[in-house]
């Protein structure tokens, strides 16, 4: 299939046992989902903030004075941002918008202080 390009699929993950954010060296498959003992498992979304850095599901953007939570909308099934705090307002995560935003940090990391 000649129009048929393959994506990158990156991950990161949250160690809920030490609470940081780290790179996977390896992931397991079993029946077709990834798992990793003790961690939850964070999609690249394609996408990158204004300053080159990727875009992960559960990452805190910055646009303007205003925060959004990146997720996976089921309903929409695609990315999408959400209002932060209160994760209303479900918009969805495109190159057009995330021009402007900046990548702040995992919503993970806020949260463990």
């Amino acid at each position: 299939m000649k129009d048929f390009k393959p994506r990158k699929l990156m991950f990161k993950a949250w160690n809920t046992e030490s609470r940081l954010l780290m790179r996977l060296n390896s992931i397991e498959c079993v029946r077709g989902e990834l798992v990793k003992k003790n961690h939850i498992i964070l999609q690249f979304t394609g996408l990158y903030d204004t300053e080159g850095d990727e875009i992960y599901e559960m990452d805190l953007l910055l646009k303007g004075s205003d925060k959004y939570v990146v997720m996976w909308d089921i309903e929409r099934n695609g990315w999408c941002t959400v209002t932060h705090p209160g994760r209303t307002d479900p918009q969805p995560l495109t190159s057009a918008s995330v021009a402007n935003a900046r990548r702040l940090w995992s919503i993970f990391e806020s949260e463990k202080n």
